[in-house]
């Protein structure tokens, strides 16, 4: 009876990990967290194969990158919260399906398709997309975010022995800590 549990189990990982693999790669040129689904599903397969393992270092210096650049400046995380808000709007609008205009030149079933089930998504991607503007801000941003990313990134670096990445992704790029040096 255990190994069908661990049989059953191990099905559910690897259906959830190739479906968030599929979504994440999707998401890469459609709206949405690709490199994150991408990243969570590279995750799930790398309990089960060693191939996953190996290919979830890059993603994950790279999501990394990523978040950090997200909240680099006050523009870039100003964008981001508009987004946010617009994306709520949208879907309190598109659930609450307003009559298609008179300038609508298809027929009127045709307009915003998929009511509140298409909102909730919509509200529910603000949501996730805010969750991540938060995360990103307190981990990543300032100084003290900078050194937090590149000791994730060498950690990384050091545990799956991927070292392909640039040194603009390692922090190389900026100025040394002076404080972190002599630590060392």
């Amino acid at each position: 009876m255990a190994d069908v549990g661990r049989g059953l189990k191990r099905i559910l990982i690897e259906g959830l990990g190739w479906t968030l693999v599929v979504v994440g790669i999707a998401a890469l040129v459609l709206p949405g967290p690709g490199l994150l689904a991408l990243f969570a599903g590279l995750a799930l397969l790398a309990t089960q194969y060693d191939w996953a393992e190996k290919r979830l270092a890059p993603v994950r210096v790279r999501a990394l990158q990523t978040a950090a650049d997200s909240v680099s400046s006050w523009g870039r995380i100003a964008v981001s919260l508009f987004g946010v808000v617009f994306l709520t709007a949208a879907g309190f609008f598109w659930g609450l399906g307003p009559e298609a205009p008179t300038w609508w030149p298809v027929a009127d079933r045709f307009w915003l398709m998929g009511g509140w089930s298409a909102g909730a998504t919509m509200i529910a991607s603000a949501l996730i997309a805010l969750a991540t503007i938060v995360y990103s801000y307190k981990n990543y941003r300032g100084e003290e975010g900078r050194r937090r990313l590149e000791r994730a990134q060498r950690k990384t670096a050091e545990d799956s022995g991927y070292t392909d990445f640039d040194a603009h992704d390692a922090g190389a790029d900026r100025p040394a800590d002076p404080v972190e040096d002599r630590a060392s």
